[in-house]
């Protein structure tokens, strides 16, 4: 009996360990090192001369504010997302560690919850059928950079607006005297309607459709929660899981 119950502490405490360590800076920056890798180097092969046309929205916003600051290095922005989260870890006094089944988890995570985004996409379009009258839109993309821009689209846009833009909504609400419950929701709210708002701006952003604005405000909401819950890792992880699994796998099969 007592070494059952050591075998279940036991199960409990590696639960408990990689429940908290998924969630550290340094292995968040492990895990998306490779799709930050891809994206890159994806973005300079295939754009030549014009990486500018493959680049991601939020990465390409970003890219232009620090331009306009006066810098114009091309990995700085790279540099600027590892030294933050090596930065973050150094002030939470993390241990250096990192164990290669935390990792294999959090891969796991993100496939999980990119699936169960792809459900939460399937009620919608089931709902929305309900509706009289109600077009959807379907989004056409060029095939050769898919791959690359979907990559992109989970590190830039989880950077932006959840790993920047969320804190900062949250400190504001913060020092408008809310609650630290209040203040966390509304953060949630605001972000993600900034977040699916982002998408229809500019010469090359999407035709606004209610459809799409009302799944990606849901798409907003649910990383969002899942960067609260499980950390910046796993929410890039599944942004970018679900993003090529959708846009690339699901359209070439259909």
């Amino acid at each position: 009996m007592t070494r059952k119950n050591n075998s279940q502490n036991e199960m409990a405490l590696d639960y408990d360990s990689y429940w908290s360590e998924a969630r550290q800076p340094l292995v968040c920056l492990v895990f998306l090192a490779p799709l930050l890798v891809i994206y890159e180097w994806g973005v300079l092969s295939i754009g030549g001369s014009q990486p500018e046309l493959i680049r991601n929205g939020a990465d390409y916003w970003m890219r232009s504010w620090l331009f306009q600051l006066g810098f114009t290095q091309t990995f700085l922005l790279p540099a600027l997302i590892v030294g933050t989260l090596l930065m973050w870890h150094i002030l939470c006094k993390h241990p250096w560690k990192i164990s290669g089944e935390t990792l294999i988890g959090m891969f796991a995570e993100s496939l999980l919850f990119a699936f169960c985004l792809i459900v939460l996409g399937q009620v919608q379009d089931l709902a929305f059928q309900q509706l009289p009258n109600q077009t959807l839109m379907f989004i056409e993309r060029e095939s050769a950079s898919r791959v690359v821009s979907f990559v992109g689209a989970g590190v830039y846009e989880e950077v932006m607006f959840r790993l920047l833009l969320l804190p900062l909504c949250y400190l504001l609400f913060r020092g408008m005297l809310f609650q630290v419950r209040w203040s966390a929701i509304l953060a949630i709210i605001c972000t993600s309607l900034i977040f699916s708002s982002a998408h229809y701006i500019g010469a090359s952003g999407d035709q606004f459709s209610l459809f799409s604005f009302t799944f990606r405000t849901m798409a907003g909401l649910f990383f969002a929660g899942l960067f609260f819950l499980r950390g910046f890792g796993i929410t890039v992880g599944a942004h970018a899981t679900y993003d090529i699994i959708v846009g690339v796998m699901l359209e070439t099969s259909a």
